[in-house]
């Protein structure tokens, strides 16, 4: 009695499992469809946004060329597959007159500061075919230096494509934006301009009112000259 109740059970767990796919099959069957048939068609710009591509390096809000990378390599130690790799920047090397000045001041006693090295990265490079997205390097960067790009189609034709050098990277993406901004504000002033050049030969109804009252009071008068006559 008790096989026979189980085999119930799991007959009614089965249909009930059965009924949710094909309710599942039928919801997107009747719905709008949401693949698109590339190259013809492409992803829409809104779509994209929330797109997990590689990584790439946020630049500084005053100077978008420099990423807010401050080389503290918490990335590379969290990143589970070992695909980022950080240089250093080295500090300035100081020239022989430097040198001995600093040499002089230790012998004096005095404790003099010298410079170190630049904060930024020297180098920084991204391994995208051992990448798995995991977002590990984004959750440990401590100044949010680092997010997922919206790019969505990547191809290559060796591994070395993918391979990718992220302060080129930004500074070219910086190089682009800065462009596109000058093109838009060349095409404004443009448009500005014309608009001026075009105000002066425009009709001006102010003008044209009083002129055909003048020339219609005068027209009046004359009638009333005549009828004297």
């Amino acid at each position: 009695m008790e096989r026979l109740i189980k085999q119930g059970i799991d007959l009614i767990k089965g249909i009930w499992s059965l009924g949710v796919g094909l309710a599942v099959t039928a919801w997107y069957l009747v719905n709008r469809k949401i693949t698109v048939q590339y190259p013809k068609q492409v992803v829409p710009r809104e779509a994209s946004e929330s797109f997990r591509g590689p990584i790439e390096l946020v630049g500084q809000p005053k100077d978008p060329a420099t990423p807010k990378c401050i080389s503290c390599m918490m990335c590379v130690s969290a990143c589970p597959s070992g695909c980022i790799s950080i240089t250093k920047q080295k500090p300035p090397k100081l020239s022989p007159e430097e040198e001995k000045a600093f040499a002089e001041a230790e012998a004096r006693g005095e404790k003099p500061k010298r410079p170190v090295a630049p904060r930024n990265p020297a180098t920084w490079r991204y391994n995208y075919t051992y990448c798995s997205l995991c977002a590990c390097c984004i959750e440990a960067c401590p100044v949010n230096s680092i997010k997922f790009s919206n790019e969505l189609y990547l191809a290559g034709t060796s591994r070395g494509d993918f391979h990718y050098d992220l302060l080129a990277r930004l500074k070219r993406k910086a190089a682009e934006a800065k462009a596109a901004e000058d093109a838009k504000a060349s095409e404004t002033k443009d448009s500005g301009s014309a608009d001026a050049a075009a105000q002066p030969g425009s009709p001006n109804i102010s003008q044209a009112v009083p002129e055909k009252a003048d020339e219609a009071s005068s027209a009046s008068g004359q009638a009333k000259s005549e009828a004297a006559l």
